[in-house]
């Protein structure tokens, strides 16, 4: 057996069993891997319908321009389809979505136009608003409009509900998603509803976001907007796609909680997930005092773990935003291990022969160069070598002739890994700025000194 195209490989996904994350959780927990879908995301199955939908009502014609504001697993499953289907791909984006995303979108030949995150959607510079005015200025184009596109909806109506059904027997006795577009919750959760109303949905959702407290009180306050990390859930506005009558009960997870989870899902589960996945969990685990041995819960995982390796999977991204505190050396503590030592400079207009001076009274390799109290650059025992090899003369010309880059500059709280990666034939040292914006520097042997003491 074969597929005639990628596109009907989409649906159909795994439902696999958690033990290590959830065993604080008396119930059974599940995890429905959408990984598995050719753009690896969940939003495959929604795109596809959103499109097959659109040429069925005359919207998208052929040769037709596909417009969208996405955060990327969207863009995914519409520039998979294009590309099968024939069509050309504009996407507008927020900055605070992952690299990966986007040259993800760009290697299916997407444009991809990245706007602000922190403006109101109606503001002209939203990645909403440069959509919908895209639209208007580009002739035989197309908006899929995923927040508001009820085909969002039908998808998990249609095929994510069923699956979940199907696989777990009828068992079911809770649905957990991650609120966005809100299309999952909603059609996966009307469909389970309709077979047994007692099932419960839960929705994850951000600080930062509207959902939560407009489905308990029904009031919209633009107060509890403001910006947060975590991406693929959460908004600051009101979807279509979001049926509150579906969604029992939102829970609010903090970007650190959810940062650090996605981390735990593949330590010790083995699943390379997303950001939105890690969220889910720790709501899930949230809440687990209202779940008993005798629930059967079912989680989405809507995307995969590559989407985040700059950001969640990436430990100084972590500590630079205060997530991550652990027992890896950083700058900071390989300092703290050796005694204080103010950095020693020279002057770019003193000779050859007096930095050859310096190193040896101190008993130093290399010394950054300054000019103006501005360092330039770096001279080291090897640049030195390398020009009295050929020039014994060179002793008597100023440091600028010969020195090179100057050392990379980390702060306080760079892992030792990344400093290590920094140090190499070119870099013999970091230099790191403290609180004070002094410089310090750090050697190879300040970094022996440390991992041996």
């Amino acid at each position: 057996m074969w597929y005639n195209n990628i596109l009907e490989t989409i649906g159909n996904t795994p439902l696999v069993k958690l033990n290590k994350i959830t065993k604080e959780v008396k119930a059974t927990v599940l995890a429905k891997i959408e990984t598995t879908n050719p753009g690896n995301s969940i939003k495959d199955r929604m795109a596809l319908q959103m499109i097959v939908d659109a040429e069925r009502e005359g919207k998208l014609k052929p040769g037709g321009t596909i417009i969208e504001g996405t955060s990327g697993n969207t863009g995914m499953g519409l520039a998979i389809a294009a590309a099968v289907k024939g069509y050309r791909c504009i996407f507008t984006t927020t900055d605070k979505q992952s690299k990966e995303k986007f040259d993800a979108l760009r290697a299916f030949g997407a444009e991809v136009i990245v706007c602000p995150t922190n403006v109101e959607p109606e503001d002209p510079r939203s990645y909403y608003s440069v959509a919908s005015r895209l639209e208007k200025e580009i002739p035989n184009s197309w908006k899929a409009n995923q927040y508001d596109n009820l085909s969002n909806t039908k998808a998990n109506y249609e095929q994510t509900g069923p699956e979940i059904w199907e696989q777990t027997e009828g068992k079911i006795t809770h649905l957990v998603v991650g609120v966005g577009t809100g299309g999952t919750i909603s059609g996966a959760g009307r469909y389970l509803k309709e077979k047994n109303p007692n099932i419960k949905c839960w929705g994850i959702d951000t600080y930062g976001s509207v959902f939560k407290k407009y489905k308990e009180t029904g009031v919209f306050d633009k107060n509890e907007i403001y910006p947060y990390i975590t991406e693929g859930i959460g908004e600051d506005f009101l979807p279509q796609n979001v049926d509150f009558s579906v969604i029992d009960h939102f829970e609010k997870v903090t970007d650190k909680d959810a940062a650090l989870m996605t981390r735990e899902i593949a330590l010790k589960e083995g699943i390379f997930a997303g950001n939105s996945s890690g969220a889910i969990i720790a709501g899930l685990l949230q809440m687990k005092a209202h779940l008993t041995e005798n629930d059967l819960v079912v989680v989405i995982f809507h995307d995969h773990g590559t989407r985040y390796l700059g950001k969640m999977y990436n430990e100084d991204w972590l500590r630079e935003r205060g997530f991550l505190k652990d027992e890896k050396l950083t700058a900071r503590s390989i300092l703290n291990k050796r005694a204080h030592q103010k950095m020693v400079t020279i002057e770019s207009d003193k000779t050859v022969l007096e930095a050859i001076n310096t190193l040896k009274s101190l008993n130093i390799s290399q010394l950054p160069v300054v000019r103006n109290q501005m360092i330039v650059g770096k001279i080291t025992e090897g640049d030195i070598f390398a020009c009295l090899f050929d020039n014994p003369a060179i002793t008597s010309s100023h440091i600028s002739e010969i020195m090179t880059k100057p050392f990379p500059v980390v702060d306080l709280d760079t892992s030792i890994d990344k400093i290590s990666s920094l140090i190499n034939k070119e870099n013999t040292a970091v230099m790191v700025e403290d609180e004070f914006r002094k410089l310090e520097i750090i050697t190879q042997f300040d970094i022996i000194n440390a991992i041996s003491v």
